[in-house]
């Protein structure tokens, strides 16, 4: 089976005299530097080849890791109680599409190499950021393996026409890899390293049924305790509303409080 070549056009050479250009990100006209003729750049045919230069070193990515394992999404000390078992640095390939409708632009990611971490879609990459990709970098990146028609097919199930790109690259990103166990599971977390945002897709995430178990007691505690001026005022006694009204309040007060331990005991725990 033939491997699809995967390599993006990078080099542009001038329509007048043949000389290698360099453009830059975002330039669409370039001066010929033989011969002084200006190119016009049409992104939308030419695949530029960039990468993102890493910001943080891996112990900043560590903490990086430790602030998402503390927030609110997972499971309750899971920095603590979770145990790091590995960390790869690479930059990881992905395809670039800058697309342009109803005089709006927006940037659609898709992965140019396998990878169980598909959050990597909702990353964002300021074209500010993106330099022009340098061997030095080669070292440490990893090779695409997806064509660049079959991530335009993944843009097409978004609902997303390719042929409405301005313009598309392919970009190494740096990012640290996590391999991470927490009770006797394996879970893998992504640092990518120019901002240092977590992402993942599978991991040990607070667990919603005490919160509603807790949300549920309570609407219908209150809602009983609703009743009360309701039936004051249904009974015979002109004295009933007020009567259901201290109740609902003198019996709310308890149950308030109570609700209120249960809630900060299931978000101790869990």
């Amino acid at each position: 089976m033939t491997t699809p070549t995967l390599t993006p056009a990078t080099k542009l050479t001038c329509t007048q005299c043949g000389g290698e250009l360099h453009p830059e990100a975002g330039e669409l006209f370039v001066t010929c530097p033989f011969c002084g003729s200006t190119v016009y750049i049409d992104k939308a045919q030419v695949v530029f080849h960039w990468y993102l230069a890493s910001t943080i070193d891996e112990n900043e990515a560590k903490a990086a890791l430790a602030r998402w394992m503390a927030g609110n999404d997972t499971v309750k000390d899971l920095d603590k109680k979770s145990r790091l078992i590995g960390m790869n640095f690479e930059y990881f390939p992905i395809w670039y599409f800058k697309v342009k409708n109803d005089d709006q632009e927006r940037i659609y990611i898709e992965p140019a190499a396998a990878t169980s971490i598909s959050e990597l879609r909702s990353l964002r990459l300021p074209a500010g950021d993106l330099r022009k990709y340098e061997a030095s970098v080669d070292s440490a990146a990893t090779q695409p393996t997806v064509p660049l028609e079959a991530a335009q097919a993944w843009l097409a199930q978004r609902g997303v026409d390719p042929t409405q790109a301005a313009e598309s690259a392919l970009v190494h990103i740096p990012i640290y890899t996590f391999k991470y166990a927490f009770q006797n599971r394996i879970y893998t977390a992504v640092v990518e390293a120019a901002t240092g945002k977590a992402l993942a897709n599978i991991f040990p995430a607070k667990a919603e049924a005490p919160y509603l178990a807790v949300g549920c007691a309570g609407a219908l505690a209150f809602l009983c305790l609703a009743t009360f001026p309701v039936i004051g005022m249904m009974s015979s006694d002109p004295s009933g509303v007020g009567i259901g009204t201290l109740a609902c309040v003198g019996l709310g007060l308890p149950v308030g409080i109570a609700l209120f331990i249960a809630a900060s005991w299931v978000a101790s725990k869990v």
